[in-house]
């Protein structure tokens, strides 16, 4: 029996998607989302972000190329996968992604008010942000949200 590995993220992309063949040949698409955690921390709202990596396989690599671009709104399903190595300096690492199994756009739209540049320059600085330290008690603000239309693609297995 497997145990549950499940994950579902929304967030925009932080850099293009790119693309390498495996020594076998077979695609895998690579991209990261950022994904924003707003928090009351006394009478203030607090904005943390979260750095993901993503990867794609198989046709979902095509969509992802032809759909997905720096700071296009994005939602993940997926599973968590974990690689460890030795370094060269004898050191074990380890990191986490995510492996989509389903990808859904959000309407690619510009805003009217907001130059494309100055958008990419907000998401750059999104990126280099670090979030600040877990806090022990917090509360999650009642933020509303808009319900946009997405493209939806899907790999089936």
């Amino acid at each position: 029996m497997n145990n549950l590995n499940s994950v579902l993220i929304e967030g925009n992309m932080v850099r293009d998607p790119t693309v390498r063949s495996t020594p076998k040949g077979t695609q895998v698409c690579n991209f990261s989302i950022a994904s924003n955690r707003y928090y009351r921390q006394d009478t203030n709202f607090e904005k943390e972000v979260g750095f993901f990596d993503v990867e794609a396989w198989g046709r979902l690599v095509d969509t992802c190329i032809s759909q997905g671009r720096k700071g296009r709104g994005v939602r993940v399903v997926g599973r968590l996968k974990q690689g460890r190595w030795t370094g060269d300096d004898g050191k074990n690492h380890s990191r986490v992604s995510i492996v989509a199994e389903h990808v859904e756009y959000r309407a690619d739209y510009k805003k009217a008010d907001v130059p494309s540049t100055e958008a990419e320059s907000m998401a750059e600085a999104a990126w280099d942000e670090k979030p600040e330290a877990e806090r022990d008690q917090y509360e999650f603000p009642n933020i509303p949200r808009k319900e946009v239309p997405v493209e939806e693609y899907a790999v089936s297995f």
